[in-house]
């Protein structure tokens, strides 16, 4: 008998070599140097193909990021997976913060480059800007809500407020400055998750 979920999971192989084709040519040619047909080509599929499923490259490059943070094409949010969970359920701040940016590390290897094409894009292109703008305030509200987990904990520095915790958090573990210590300095992602948990174990939690 003839799979009938066969054409979805088609559909669905299509989808992720046109996103792995669209990441690696946005990393090397920017946004504005890469085309659609130039994805089509490394996707091996036709170039309207890449319009069918994606309609403009402002779409495709949003669902690159998405796909990059995630790690996958499944409709779950970063913070309803299933690690986040554990850590929400974590009773030492220790190992929420370890945790987290262990978890971090993982997402910014994936993502951080991309991320680095929209920030350069959106002086030029309001797509982009909103791009750029809608992915600082998810990282935002990313970080916020592991500091709310450390601040149910009672587990923040004395005068430290949750505000200023998650400043100090996005800081640190901001795309920009994991690409400064992993390219420019030449840090593994281990020793840069290493660091970052140590300075946000001093930044944030009480001694």
């Amino acid at each position: 008998m003839e799979d009938v979920k066969s054409p979805k999971r088609r559909s669905a192989q299509t989808r992720s070599r046109i996103v792995n084709a669209a990441q690696g040519l946005f990393v090397v040619r920017g946004y504005a140097g890469t085309t659609f047909q130039q994805i089509a080509d490394a996707a091996e599929v036709s170039v309207q193909t890449v319009y069918f499923h994606y309609g403009t490259k402002s779409q495709l490059l949003k669902h690159v990021v998405d796909v990059a943070s995630v790690g996958d094409d499944e409709p779950v949010p970063l913070l309803k997976r299933p690690w986040f969970a554990a850590l929400q359920a974590a009773q030492d701040p220790m190992a929420v913060v370890r945790g987290w940016v262990h978890q971090s590390g993982v997402i910014l290897d994936r993502v951080a480059l991309v991320l680095a094409v929209v920030r350069d894009a959106a002086a030029g292109d309001p797509d982009m800007a909103a791009q750029w703008a809608a992915n600082s305030e998810q990282r935002h509200t990313a970080h916020g809500e592991v500091v709310a987990i450390l601040a149910r904990l009672q587990a923040l520095r004395p005068g430290l407020t949750e505000g200023q915790a998650t400043d100090i958090t996005v800081g640190l573990l901001s795309p920009d400055l994991f690409l400064v210590m992993t390219r420019e300095c030449g840090w593994s992602t281990a020793r840069w998750q290493d660091w970052s948990a140590d300075q946000l174990c001093h930044g944030l939690l009480s001694p």
